[in-house]
């Protein structure tokens, strides 16, 4: 959307966490987390598989921590939803295979302070990655990926807190929000899709007053009006989901992961890998940046974009673009206001994050795997603390805001 056009509709999809693809970015999160729970220092590259009464669980992973793979996995696919055996996909029923062994040391020497080439941590993989941020919703998100996992969250916390109200709901369900921009903003939602497994005697026109009811309710009403069309499980039926449904891997809803297709992607996954990882890390600083610099008034959309070598500390490239919505005469001096004021280092990116401790704040990876990794404040990432910081930053500078 690098063009701002009169009049546009633009389309964002989320999926739940009960997706056969969210069930493995879950698995593989939650694997992240037990490891940094017991040795901060974990090396962590986790992928999962999952199919009709299978999961696989593989990948590289250095750790001192004493993990059962094996009872973390279970515990997920149990918190998910997975407890029907009807469902062919469950907790305690499903085979599972564990694959796993240490990370490469070529790897490792590149991206461990003090080895290699370089004294510094450097980038755990070369890359460029990306974060936006826009001023059209308060979460300060693209309007059309907002609504769709808002849709999503909320009837899953009714199907986890009111099962006896809503027994016919199954964990896997997708939705589409279709919004209308004049002039580069949100005006209105078009369209509202939601697939949502059920179970056989469930009726449609039950589900169908549930999806609306749960739409208008978390879209904001100055969006909504009586012509949104809703397709709700437009095939009919949806009894047949989850992994049993389709085979689910890890990393492959990158686009429901960050911004819905609004903005650039760097193409990196961000799920099961611990943050030495940029793909990960610099994809969450990016969004930090970006998110500030729009807080901060200095733009009203704002993309970031970094790159890296592999076991190179410093980035290769920063690049900043406002959509022609900057106050600064151009984008090259906001440029220079973020390097001032940030620095896109590695082992700086965690310390400032806090990316190995998340338990110690409040948070957790595994639950940016589900919903979106960006535009919910429980996420350190999300926070708009150096919004000043950037305005003072640009005045020292004689940049006129």
């Amino acid at each position: 959307m690098s063009k701002i056009h009169a009049k546009h509709i633009f389309t964002s999809e989320s999926v739940s966490e009960g997706h056969p693809d969210k069930v493995c970015d879950q698995i593989s999160d939650a694997v992240l987390d037990a490891c940094l729970e017991q040795d901060p220092d974990s090396r962590v590259a986790c992928e999962a598989l999952t199919t009709t009464n299978m999961i696989v669980v593989s990948g590289e992973i250095t750790t001192r921590a004493d993990v059962v793979w094996e009872t973390v996995t279970r515990d997920i696919v149990r918190k998910i939803g997975y407890k029907d055996e009807n469902m062919m996909f469950t907790a305690d029923g499903t085979k599972l295979l564990i694959c796993i062994h240490s990370q490469s040391s070529d790897i490792s020497q590149g991206v461990t302070e003090g080895e290699g080439k370089y004294a510094e941590q450097g980038a755990g993989d070369q890359g460029m990655m990306f974060g936006y941020a826009t001023n059209e919703t308060e979460e300060l998100m693209p309007a059309p990926i907002i609504f769709s996992h808002k849709i999503l969250q909320e009837l899953a916390r009714r199907r986890h807190e009111e099962p006896e109200k809503y027994p016919y709901l199954r964990p896997d369900s997708k939705s589409q929000v279709s919004v209308s921009y004049e002039n580069g903003k949100p005006v209105k939602v078009e369209t509202i899709v939601v697939s949502h497994q059920h179970t056989p005697e469930a009726e449609m026109k039950v589900i169908e007053k549930l999806v609306k009811e749960v739409s208008e309710q978390v879209i904001p009403q100055s969006f909504m009006h009586p012509d949104v069309k809703y397709y709700i499980n437009p095939t009919g039926r949806f009894e047949i989901g989850g992994p049993h449904g389709d085979t689910g891997l890890t990393g492959r809803k990158i686009i429901v992961d960050t911004y819905g297709g609004v903005g650039s992607h760097g193409g990196g996954a961000f799920s099961g890998k611990d943050p030495s990882k940029v793909d990960r890390s610099a994809a969450y600083m990016s969004r930090y940046v970006a998110k500030n610099v729009v807080a901060a008034g200095l733009a009203q959309k704002c993309e970031v974009q970094v790159a890296y070598a592999i076991g190179v500390a410093e980035p290769l490239s920063l690049n900043v673009d406002t959509y022609r919505t900057g106050k600064l005469e151009k984008d090259e001096q906001l440029e220079e206001v973020l390097q001032e004021v940030f620095s896109f280092k590695p082992a700086n990116i965690i310390e400032l994050l806090g990316l190995k401790h998340p338990h110690r704040n409040g948070w957790c990876y595994k639950d940016t795997a589900a919903y979106g990794h960006f535009g919910r404040e429980v996420f350190p990432w999300e926070k708009t603390d150096k919004a000043e910081e950037l305005r003072e930053a640009a005045k020292k500078h004689g940049f006129k805001i």
